[in-house]
């Protein structure tokens, strides 16, 4: 979890009081700022305030409730624990509706405290990392190429570079590692971008289609990429008969075609992807392209490194896609859960930004499962323990498959309402959170 979410202001008028609560968070492992009232917190609170926040709801002058109203416009996400007396849990249970984070009557468990605070800095920290991702992904999008690990930097950097060299260039990388992209990138920053980025799909091109590609004129014909740019894909996984084809397109830029009179010269920049080579920079790339092809595309070699020689791109690439997903589908961004989060940094991405695209789209879409419980340990809980655990966790199911609507987790649980915000009370489980996909 972010240190900055482990922040607390806490807001008490009464000095004993406010000492008291101000040790305890402290031996829970929290950063407490402390405040006699709630104006000067009011004022040392802004938007960007990277914790939560602790405040008495019965002080002179403003308020605890006034207080989180005016923060809750500040900064909606922001988690405010209301600390209430017995005949102002009515008052507290308003403002819980309104997005208070939750409320504890006086006198309360230090240790109930410390668990509402602990939830609040957890659902805080995710809050902060999904404005830092968008940031980020918002910041690197101008350039495409999303992320901020070495390679990915040294990459952004040369494409301008790059863009204007009229150099053909061979980018090799696995599958799914985004080479199209780049090769995409370094046609539209250069001065080829007003003509056209023509791609060949070189694995499965039928006889019929490789014959309209040499043809002399039309819209497949390569023709039509001239003072453009021809994006061989998969190169190493052409056909000899079209490797054979193209190897005097891109020796000679001419096009010879069937039937003319004589060839026709072109204006056109080379730009081809293939495989992973060995150790030796060739391998089996050399062995697979023919080599008059293979040496002249491979004059300058750039390579698009997979997402697990990159992890730490992973989550601002994660919200780059998920942004993306969002916008093309009409649908609202959801709130990161921890469980996508921990999804992220533990799986291995054998399909790359491919499979991560697809996970974010599912991610918009409300396609991905929530993470299943962990069992109680069977030596270390004692039955009440399981129980509670159990009856938690059937709560938490039920909301997460209504889809948030109480009501429908109600009837679902098939228990009365009083009861199931008694459990949910008791269970110290946080509807807010869970219906913007927390647990």
């Amino acid at each position: 979890m972010s240190g900055e979410a482990r922040r607390v202001a806490l807001v008490e008028d009464d000095a004993d009081l406010r000492a008291s609560t101000a040790q305890v968070l402290t031996l829970a492992g929290f950063a407490v700022e402390a405040f006699a009232a709630a104006a000067p917190a009011l004022a040392a609170i802004d938007a960007q305030w990277p914790g939560i926040v602790v405040s008495d709801v019965r002080m002179p002058h403003m308020s605890g409730i006034e207080l989180f109203r005016a923060l809750h416009e500040r900064d909606a996400e922001l988690p405010v624990i209301l600390v209430t007396g017995h005949g102002d849990v009515a008052m507290a249970v308003d403002a819980l509706k309104a997005g208070a984070w939750d409320f504890l009557t006086k006198p309360f468990d230090p240790q109930a405290l410390v668990m509402a605070a602990d939830r609040a800095a957890t659902a805080r920290a995710l809050v902060l990392d999904n404005r830092r991702l968008r940031a980020a992904a918002q910041e690197d999008e101008a350039s495409g190429l999303v992320g901020q690990s070495p390679a990915i930097r040294r990459l952004r950097e040369m494409v301008p570079t790059l863009a204007n060299a009229d150099l053909d260039l061979f980018i090799e990388g696995e599958t799914g590692t985004g080479k199209e992209l780049l090769a995409r990138l370094i046609h539209r920053a250069g001065k080829r971008a007003r003509h056209r980025f023509m791609p060949v799909a070189c694995a499965a091109l039928p006889e019929a289609l490789e014959d309209e590609l040499f043809a002399a004129g039309g819209d497949a014909s390569i023709a039509s990429a001239t003072r453009g740019t021809l994006f061989l894909d998969d190169i190493d996984q052409a056909s000899r008969r079209l490797q054979a084809r193209l190897t005097p397109l891109v020796e000679d830029r001419v096009l010879r075609s069937p039937g003319a009179r004589e060839p026709l010269p072109l204006d056109l920049r080379v730009i081809a992807t293939g495989g992973v080579g060995g150790a030796a920079g060739e391998g089996d790339l050399a062995d697979k392209v023919a080599p008059g092809l293979f040496y002249r595309l491979a004059a300058l070699r750039l390579r698009m490194p997979p997402l697990r020689e990159r992890r730490e791109d992973v989550p601002a690439l994660f919200a780059h896609l998920a942004g993306a997903a969002a916008s093309r589908l009409r649908l609202p961004l959801p709130v990161m859960s921890a469980a996508v989060r921990d999804h992220l940094s533990s799986h291995d991405w054998p399909g790359n930004v491919r499979e991560l695209a697809h996970f974010a789209e599912r991610f918009v879409l409300g396609l991905i499962e929530p993470a299943q419980p962990a069992l109680p340990d069977a030596e270390g809980d004692t039955l009440p323990e399981r129980v509670d655990a159990f009856e938690r966790d059937t709560i938490v199911a039920a909301v997460v498959a209504a889809g948030g609507e109480i009501g429908a987790a109600i009837r679902r649980l098939g228990i009365p309402r009083k009861t199931f915000y008694y459990k949910v009370h008791k269970h110290g489980i946080d509807l807010p959170d869970l219906r913007k996909g927390g647990r």
